[in-house]
């Protein structure tokens, strides 16, 4: 039995309520800091922290306050939260012959992760350094990686972590070559200190 069942609450009255990025984005628009938020709505700091990051589900009295604050409604909090909800598959191209290089988004649209698939042989011709967090996964083959003037040789199963702002480049050879590589969004900013 689900616990908000238990509770005597509607379940889908409580899931609605899970609306943090929608705060998040409504705050950010407005150049607003948590500490503001809590200045004008009365609540604190971790609490708004919290929700923001759907670790809390405010009750309708605490989301009128934010969204007060925010200077919306309640409505059109859970209206940009239910839509800014996304379950979507991309599926694989079996069509493609492996020996052709390419990259494949495997997360489209504007979200806080970006998911590139590359295959093949690639060479990035340039050097990278973006703002935000990435993850390199090689699922197959080899990949020669430079970052902040050392030599990474990675194979298959391994991965390499590259905080934001790093300067890297990377190299794959052969057509056997999988490699998933994951960021935060360019668009996302993150706070000092939080890796990017």
């Amino acid at each position: 039995m689900d616990a908000d069942a238990k509770d005597g609450k509607d379940p889908k009255e409580t899931e609605r309520l899970r609306v943090g990025a929608a705060v998040r984005r409504r705050r950010r628009a407005l150049d607003l800091t948590l500490a503001s938020v809590a200045e004008r709505s009365g609540l604190s700091v971790p609490f708004l922290s919290q929700i923001e990051n759907d670790r809390a589900r405010p009750s309708v009295r605490s989301l009128e306050k934010v969204a007060d604050a925010l200077e919306t409604t309640t409505v059109r909090l859970i209206a940009a939260s239910d839509a800014a909800r996304t379950v979507a598959v991309v599926r694989a191209d079996r069509d493609g012959p492996p020996a052709v290089p390419r990259a494949r988004r495997l997360v489209r649209g504007r979200h806080q992760l970006e998911a590139l698939e590359f295959s093949g042989e690639h060479d990035t011709e340039g050097e990278f350094q973006h703002r935000n967090d990435e993850l390199m996964y090689i699922a197959d083959g080899t990949v020669e990686v430079e970052a902040e003037g050392r030599a990474y040789r990675l194979g298959r199963g391994d991965t390499l972590f590259l905080s934001g702002g790093v300067r890297h480049r990377w190299r794959a050879s052969g057509h056997e070559t999988r490699i998933l590589v994951v960021t935060v969004a360019e668009h996302i900013e993150t706070p000092p200190g939080a890796g990017g």
